[in-house]
């Protein structure tokens, strides 16, 4: 698929993070201090849509249950119990784009 346009750098300003859909594929972009990162955007307990939780550093937490995840790794960092970490995009930026790569 390539890389896909997920939004401006000025829109998604340092420690925010948005939602975007790719090809029918819900993806959080996050900015860690200039840096940008990509995951699904659905929580992997129960389908809740991250970007509705909170982002803490690079710890996004689930609005619904509090499960927290990594947004460099998607790796699951706690929660009561153990469930799939999430999928990790590569992210570019050229000029004051920044790309998804699917």
């Amino acid at each position: 698929m390539g890389k896909i346009f997920a939004g401006k750098t000025t829109d998604i300003v340092p420690g925010k993070m948005i939602k975007v859909s790719i090809d029918g594929r819900e993806i959080l972009v996050t900015n860690i201090d200039g840096n940008f990162y990509a995951t699904d955007d659905s929580c992997t307990h129960s389908g809740a849509s991250l970007s509705e939780g909170k982002l803490d550093g690079c710890t996004i937490t689930c609005g619904w249950h509090a499960a927290e995840f990594d947004c460099k790794s998607g790796k699951m960092t706690k929660f009561p119990v153990k469930i799939r970490d999430l999928t990790v995009y590569s992210t570019s930026v050229e000029s004051d784009s920044v790309f998804v790569e699917m």
